[in-house]
């Protein structure tokens, strides 16, 4: 056998080992789970919750947690986390919302925290529509508000193109997970690999309500320019918010982002009459100048 035929085999049976281990072992480096125990009990000061079980078709348990705000409610955020830890860890943030005065809902993924199930992109998608569905038998879906952190943006944007409510907050999201991955791995087919490929742009084409998409510009993990090109998916729905100097994990940390929040949640969609505006004056240039 020639020596460049030998090294070409090589080469070939290593790419394609390569392309078998990321296939099998994708759902080790996506999820980063945090299991609890069935008797565990959650426990945040000043915080009022009640825990709950939804059953899936398929046998699954959805363990989440509700958040109550004090007085009356505005209506319910559904909070969908990112890739690690449990509820437990991400109750925390619900703070963030009761304080305005909605109630806040979070799940764990399948695998996460309490709750059961075989994972796979199809299977979270059909959870998350059951826990939606169970929310709009509580209320009108005017007063749901969904929040999609890194991961959660993704399966956040695909309810929101299923479903109409009040409005989409995107937190640090991807353009698509296929996307993210090939930043780390651009020669390997990531398009057939991929279990997970969360492509965040299709769901938002269907999207009929606000979008506000937060991003902080040193976010190393996705880029801040994903959610540029995330924003022009469905411009006319669409605002994007950016935290200066905000990295992946730590946009809670500045207090402009807690200034967004509350514009976001406080705002009235505004119609805007341009008809005395200059949305139609041209800035001049050799092309439009008159010859003399």
């Amino acid at each position: 056998m020639p020596y460049w035929l030998s090294i070409v085999i090589t080469v070939l049976a290593i790419y394609i080992a390569i392309s078998i281990a990321l296939y099998y072992l994708q759902d080790y480096v996506l999820f980063k789970p945090e299991k609890l125990p069935a008797d565990f009990q959650f426990d945040y000061e000043h915080q009022v919750t009640k825990e709950y079980n939804l059953e899936t078709r398929d046998g699954a348990v959805i363990n989440g947690l509700r958040f109550y705000p004090k007085g009356e409610s505005k209506g319910v955020v559904l909070y969908l986390k990112g890739n690690s830890k449990s509820i437990k860890g991400w109750g925390k943030f619900a703070v963030d919302f009761t304080r305005h005065g909605y109630n806040v809902v979070m799940v764990d993924y399948r695998g996460f925290g309490k709750s059961t199930g075989r994972r796979s992109q199809k299977a979270i998608k059909r959870d998350l529509q059951l826990v939606y569905n169970k929310l709009k038998e509580q209320t009108n879906e005017d007063r749901i508000i969904l929040y999609g952190r890194s991961l959660g943006s993704g399966f956040a944007a695909k309810l929101a193109s299923m479903n109409n409510p009040k409005m989409l907050i995107l937190d640090a999201p991807y353009y698509s997970l296929t996307k993210v991955t090939a930043r780390y791995m651009p020669f390997m087919p990531l398009s057939l690999l991929m279990k997970y490929p969360l492509p965040t742009y299709k769901w938002l084409r269907y999207a009929r309500c606000p979008i506000h998409i937060i991003h902080g510009t040193n976010d190393k993990l996705i880029p801040y320019k994903s959610s540029v090109k995330l924003s022009k998916v469905n411009p006319n729905l669409t605002k994007i918010h950016t935290v200066i100097g905000g990295g992946h994990k730590n946009l809670n940390n500045f207090e402009s982002y807690h200034s967004m929040l509350e514009d976001i949640l406080h705002s009235k969609p505004k119609t805007i009459d341009l008809e005395n505006t200059s949305i139609n004056v041209i800035h001049s240039s050799k092309l439009n100048k008159k010859k003399v």
